[in-house]
């Protein structure tokens, strides 16, 4: 068995997991928001979206990184392969999580005032941007 083959498989797992957990925490929020506006004869904000699908990306940085580390399989040791993997995938993962914790709070400010979109957006953008610092200097070391 080539334990490098399952840090290529926990990359992918690990980050979509994470995209799993935090669309799924935004999403509950947005939904809660939504609610709340309809009972109160708001207009529902259609902009929460963009807080529910905002760790979905961290999936997407797990594949890149997978199909990185699945070139370097007979360029470096499988135990590097492994590590970057679980590690990599893992801190991805936590930051989609994270990312969407974020959201779900952003969701619920934004139904109730209706401001602030920009400032939830940055926020998002600065714990997705854990994610990128990992696949760029992951990347950089196989590479």
């Amino acid at each position: 068995m080539n334990i490098g083959l399952m840090g290529i498989g926990a990359v992918m797992a690990l980050s979509a997991a994470g995209s799993a957990l935090g669309a799924g925490s935004a999403g509950m929020s947005a939904i809660g928001a939504w609610k709340k506006c309809f009972l109160q004869n708001k207009p529902a904000p259609f902009l929460l979206t963009a807080f529910v699908g905002a760790p979905l990306t961290q999936t997407i940085y797990g594949f890149i990184l997978m199909n990185a580390l699945r070139g370097a399989m007979d360029k470096m040791d499988p135990w590097v392969i492994f590590g970057a993997g679980v590690f990599g995938g893992f801190a991805m993962g936590m930051s989609a999580w994270f990312q969407g914790k974020a959201g779900a709070s952003a969701s619920d400010a934004f139904a109730e005032t209706g401001k602030g979109f920009g400032n939830y957006i940055l926020v998002l953008g600065i714990i997705e941007t854990v994610a990128l610092f990992v696949m760029v200097f992951l990347l950089g070391i196989i590479g």
